[in-house]
């Protein structure tokens, strides 16, 4: 496990780690030099916060000299070089020894010149705790079907759907039938449409919303609302499909708490289909500058700019800096059922 393995769980959860001290990220601009890192990376690399001011460097010096050479120096960062992974020991100011796996990833421009580098660390010395959190999670997460009818899956190119075994349970399926094909789930006569223009937006690399009525195993018919969102690596790599079903009202309204701590890896993937005139009908409705955007979201103007030209890849960062940024100020974007995005203030 690395930390990019990570990203596919809930925010409490990645906050439960990294208050444990088992992992930690850090970002580096190189354009300003400013540098950040989580409390967790403090943590983790058993350092007080307050009186320790953020380096690479320092980060680097805490290594085993036998293992710097597996991380780039703080200079060919700054030429565009970076160790992508590597497993590397870690002397603690204390003396203790901690094996971390790191991940890093540059941030370049449209030229290919170098804008920042981020990374996370995970501490995987003690790999049998690790495995027990993770379990506990995978159990909290395989519940949640069974008490509020909520459940997330992932497709990849393997065009496997990964359901928890509790979504097979609850509508008396196989699991193995549920994975191949989810939308035996719904009834008969409502299926074969669901299914058609599933599949169409999943060929299409666009985002899938729909309604429909699944029968469960009691005999049961409730209405579900089910998401397809396609995910894309920071680097633009198209990587698949996450999403949601969840049971909902006539009204349209969730018949029981969906889970939002599920939701965290399909918000931003669905941040990922914000294009520029989203952005530019945002800054609209706070009658904000693209400068005032770059400043509430820590981005620069030319990064703006390139958003709003539709210039950056879907899984770039900054787009979810920009987003978070005029989510604060009051925007919300929200998902509508014939594929579009709405644009509204509160």
């Amino acid at each position: 496990m690395d930390p990019a393995d990570l990203s596919s769980f809930s925010k409490e959860f990645l906050r439960i780690v990294e208050d444990s001290g088992l992992a930690g990220s850090w970002q580096w601009s190189l354009a300003s030099g400013e540098q950040r890192w989580s409390s967790g990376f403090f943590r983790l690399l058993g350092l007080d916060m307050h009186p320790v001011d953020a380096t690479y460097e320092l980060f680097r010096d805490l290594v085993h000299p036998d293992d710097r050479a597996l991380l780039a120096s703080a200079e060919e960062i700054r030429q565009g070089c970076v160790s992508p992974k590597a497993i590397v020991r870690l002397i603690r100011p204390s003396g203790d020894l901690r094996i971390l796996s790191v991940a890093s990833q540059l941030r370049v421009s449209p030229e290919g010149r170098p804008l920042g580098v981020s990374g996370a660390a995970l501490d995987v010395t003690d790999r049998e705790r690790l495995r027990r959190m993770l379990a506990a999670e995978e159990r909290r997460r395989q519940a949640l079907y069974l008490t509020t009818y909520a459940a997330t899956y992932f497709l990849g190119p393997d065009l496997v759907h990964e359901f928890s075994a509790e979504v097979a349970q609850v509508h008396g399926l196989s699991l193995a039938e549920i994975r191949a094909d989810p939308f035996l789930m719904v009834v008969p006569e409502e299926r074969e449409g669901l299914r058609h223009r599933g599949w169409e937006m999943y060929d299409r690399h666009a985002r899938f919303q729909g309604t429909g009525r699944e029968r469960l195993a009691s005999g049961e018919v409730l209405r579900f609302r089910l998401v397809g969102v396609p995910v894309w690596s920071a680097a633009g790599r198209y990587l698949g499909w996450t999403g949601m079903k969840y049971a909902i009202h006539e009204s349209g309204a969730p018949v029981l708490a969906t889970g939002a701590r599920e939701e965290d890896g399909l918000r931003r993937a669905l941040e990922q289909a914000v294009r520029g005139h989203h952005l530019r009908a945002a800054r609209g409705l706070l009658d904000w500058s693209m400068t005032t955007l770059a400043e509430a979201g820590g981005l620069s103007l030319s990064t703006v700019r390139r958003l709003e030209e539709n210039g950056e890849n879907h899984g770039a960062r900054s787009r979810h800096k920009a987003v978070a940024a005029l989510r604060q100020a009051g925007i919300r974007f929200v998902a509508m059922d014939d594929g579009t995005i709405a644009v509204t203030k509160v």
